[in-house]
């Protein structure tokens, strides 16, 4: 039967909350049963009327899956009613405490929201609405309450009992129990809050803060894994000297912890002071960790601990607001991730993944602004909108004001809002009052959905000695939207590609069609536009491939001189994905091998690092977007089709380079080495294209004989690509890497991977057949992942035109729902752009997507996405 969609919540009716909350007592005793272990929760919470407040004085508490035991208003029992996920009590006095007593069940708890249990204990997950799932209470960002926890385990099977603060009491109980009392100084709202209480090994450390306090710092895993969390703890420490050199902002607390867990939703959770990962961004050792995961570990640890400004003592008044802490605290570890490692190319990975992931969601059914007007479910708004856009807007304005001037606002946005529920507004003002810019036009980042289009032109004058650039901008999301103030970093180069003096300037487009004008240039110039990817804009101008041939060679912003060759490849590509249509042969222009062979010989000079970019090839996903209908079948063919033909005109010199690239030392996870394996292993790549005995044993010989997972999974993924029905290599390389790492979750999460992603024919049946293997494990999130959304970004095998890919995924995502909504929604986003292909792909899509609109009981998580693409 239809179903019709759940309460849209809008941005338009926030209102304050009825109560505040004071201070919070949490007990939570954990009881073994029979067959479970069931967690009585009892809170004791003091309130007060909201002077701020209007309407009705009832108190509306939320909840979710709790079996209510005793409701008590100062020690009384108290009359209340229920209503769906909610407690409502009336007749109540202005100042009053509450005490509420439940019953929940941890071990039945698939959906990870709340307290759930894992394999090493019990853990929580709060944010966004999760809270609710452990006791009634206001689960809403601006209640913000301390926090005074305490928990009691059997002390033998839970010996670690942790929440947010500082220890204040422990000791031992009857019966082999124990206790622990854990109390927070600082205000929180409850989506900040954290428990665990598990069998687990900890790493400890110090860290000492400019100021010469002490802070304890500790990283808790599952047992046995302590030699894998060194890195986590330096990154840790790293982040803590780097934020207090950059913004001036010092640890507060003295004990700050971090917990690994394998089952988890998210990537870590910045919960004050006690930090709960995905065991992806702690584990880390050079045989089970890739350069990849090394560099991930660094700048989540950095994310969540950067949150402790922005986003714990400075949180969200709402959840539309919530770019306020994702945005500007992914901005500040790409900066700490720029400084800590290679910030040639950080810039160019940041870009490449807001290409393939933010730009389609702009463009597609999800599409929404930085900050939304409205949701059904706020889980499905934790996006690439929110955080890789929001970044880009939070760079706009340092790029606008400058760094010092962003770094008076940022003070001056702490100054006046430490320990606040504030909003976007709140912190863009902060920034315009201390530099005396007037953002007003700016905020159109903020309230406008999709991505905008910047068209332009140039001309020169030669008698006047004059160049023109004329642009104009527009938004096909959003065409009634105002212009957007968007700064165009630009730079003239000569045709000899020398930059012509003081030709320098980021450009202020705020108009819808504008012109701006450089004197005393000598000759005709060719501009370098939106260096540094100055704007999160798509930019068109007339360039020619000789043009961005010198551009690519010349160009001394890394990103620029990167994009160039990035514009260049995705023309030929798409080019030939036009001629294999229309059953023609494609054709590679000679300039273009020779532009390669010139990168792979600039290695010394430009970085092994910006080499290994510049030569990877756009993603299928990311030119899937130029185009008005996808063949993904044609488009496969044109980027491999250049692939080979590199391979073939290049070999002599991928091969030379692979022997030079050669390991001379040890694996050491820093910059310089992270980029020469990027660079061999991309040559390695090349080199399996040609598909000869000699390099499948090039190949093999590698994943034989690395002394690293970078080395060794390179080795394998490549090796999983090859289409050839015969690959012994293959099958021993997959075969052996399960037998070696199977007891290692994260390292079969990437075999997992390398299958459902490969380019092969028969990925659907072999991923088919992985979903039933003992390594897949459909409630956990990393599992699903690695294998269901992975296939889903595989397009070519997940956009087949017989729709058999589209059947898959919706049968996979009727069978998670009902365990985890948010995972199987995060899947049910692979649909999204199904209306960009051809009829017959989109007849299979929407069949597919209506059947789970239909499917019984399906959660409002899932049905939004779902009614959202059908729409």
């Amino acid at each position: 039967m239809n179903q019709r969609l759940p309460q849209t919540i809008r941005l338009a009716d926030y209102t304050p909350p009825a109560y505040l909350v004071h201070n919070l007592d949490l007990d939570v005793d954990f009881q073994p049963q029979a067959d479970e272990t069931i967690a009585l929760v009892t809170a004791c919470i003091n309130l007060a009327r909201n002077p701020a407040a209007v309407g009705s004085p009832a108190l509306e508490l939320d909840g979710d899956e709790l079996e209510t035991l005793s409701v008590q208003v100062d020690g009384k029992p108290h009359p209340h009613t229920f209503a769906p996920g909610k407690l409502i009590l009336s007749d109540l006095p202005e100042r009053f405490t509450l005490e509420t007593r439940v019953r929940i069940h941890p071990d039945g708890n698939t959906k990870l929201s709340g307290l759930y249990r894992s394999k090493d204990g019990y853990f929580t997950q709060c944010e966004a609405e999760g809270f609710r799932r452990i006791t009634w209470f206001l689960d809403r960002p601006d209640v913000m309450a301390r926090y005074t926890v305490t928990l009691h385990a059997d002390k033998a099977r839970l010996p670690v009992l942790l929440a947010n603060g500082n220890p204040v009491a422990s000791g031992d109980e009857r019966g082999g129990r124990h206790f622990a009392t854990w109390e927070d100084p600082f205000k929180k709202p409850c989506y900040l809050f954290a428990m665990v209480a598990g069998k687990l090994d900890v790493l400890q450390d110090s860290f000492t803060t400019a100021s010469g306090r002490t802070v304890q710092l500790a990283i808790h895993v599952e047992p046995g894994k302590l030699d894998q969390c060194t890195h986590a703890m330096a990154a840790l420490k790293k982040a803590m000297a780097w934020d207090e050199q950059r913004f001036g902002l010092e640890c507060d607390l003295d004990h700050y912890m971090i917990v690994a867990v394998g089952d988890f939703n998210m990537g870590a959770m910045e919960n004050k002071g006690l930090n709960i990962f995905n065991t992806k961004y702690v584990l880390a050792r050079p045989d089970v960790a890739t350069d990849v995961d090394f560099e991930n570990i660094d700048r989540v640890v950095a994310h969540e601990y950067f949150h402790n400004w922005t986003g714990n003592r400075v949180t969200c008044r709402d959840w539309f607001q919530l770019s306020l802490k994702e945005g500007l605290t992914v901005f500040r570890d790409q900066e700490f991730g720029a400084d800590l490692h290679n910030p040639q190319t950080a810039r160019i990975r940041e870009v490449r993944g807001l290409r393939a992931a933010q730009f389609p969601e702009d463009a597609g059914p999800m599409a929404h602004p930085v900050r939304p007007e409205s949701y059904v479910e706020i889980n499905n708004f934790y996006t690439a909108t929110v955080y890789e856009k929001g970044a880009e807007v939070v760079r706009m304005i340092q790029t606008l004001i400058g760094r010092h001037g962003f770094r008076k606002g940022l003070d001056e946005y702490f100054r006046r809002h430490d320990g606040q529920a504030v909003t976007c507004e709140d912190f863009v003002a902060a920034m315009a009052d201390t530099s005396g810019t007037d953002f007003g036009q700016f905020m159109n980042w903020y309230r406008y959905p999709g991505t905008p289009h910047v068209t332009a032109s140039g001309h020169y004058d030669a008698e006047r000695q004059c160049y023109t650039l004329e642009f104009t901008q527009s938004n096909p999301k959003a065409p009634d939207a105002p212009p957007y103030l968007i700064p165009i970093r630009t730079v003239l180069f000569a045709p000899d590609g020398e930059e012509l003096q003081d030709t320098a300037r980021t450009l202020l487009l705020d108009q819808a069609r504008q012109r701006f004008t450089f004197e005393s240039v000598p000759v005709a110039p060719l501009p370098s536009l939106l260096r540094d990817f100055s704007a999160p804009v798509i930019l068109d101008f007339p360039y020619r491939d000789a043009d961005l041939t010198l551009l690519l060679a010349h160009e001394s912003d890394p990103f620029n001189a990167w994009e160039a060759g990035q514009r260049l490849a995705s023309r030929l590509i798409l080019e030939a994905t036009a001629r294999i249509e229309a059953g023609q042969s494609p054709v590679w222009p000679a300039s273009f091998v020779a532009a390669a062979r010139h990168l792979l010989t600039q290695y010394p000079e430009r970085g092994t690092a910006f080499v290994a970019e510049a030569l990877t090839l756009p993603g299928e996903s990311t030119l899937a977007e130029s185009l008005d209908v996808v063949n993904p079948d044609a488009l496969h063919a044109a980027r491999n089709g250049l692939r080979l033909h590199l391979a073939q005109t290049l070999q002599p010199e991928f091969s030379k380079l692979y022997t030079q690239l050669a390991p001379s030392a040890p694996y050491v996870p820093n910059a310089a080495e992270a980029g020469r394996r990027a660079l061999r292993n991309l040559c390695l790549g090349y080199l399996l294209e040609l598909d000869t005995p000699a390099s499948r044993e090039l190949a093999w010989t590698q994943f034989q004989t690395a002394d690293n997972m970078t080395d060794q999974f390179a080795a394998l993924a490549a090796l999983a690509n090859i289409n050839a029905e015969h690959c012994p290599e293959r099958e021993q390389a997959l075969a052996g890497f399960y037998q070696r790492w199977q007891k290692e979750a994260l390292v079969v999460d990437k075999w997992l991977a390398a299958q459902s992603t490969s380019r092969r024919p028969d990925t659907l049946e072999t991923v088919r057949r992985l979903t039933q293997h003992p390594a897949f494990e459909l409630n956990n999130p990393n599992k699903v992942y690695a294998l269901l959304r992975a296939f889903g970004t595989n397009l070519v095998r997940f956009h087949s035109a017989d729709g058999a890919g589209y059947r898959f995924l919706a049968e996979q995502i009727k069978r998670l729902d009902p365990r985890n909504p948010q995972v199987a929604s995060r899947l049910a986003r692979c649909f999204d752009r199904w209306k960009k292909f051809d009829a017959t792909r989109q007849a299979h899509a929407q069949a597919a997507l209506e059947s789970l609109r239909q499917h019984p009981g399906l959660s409002r998580d899932v049905f939004e996405v779902v009614d959202k693409a059908l729409s």
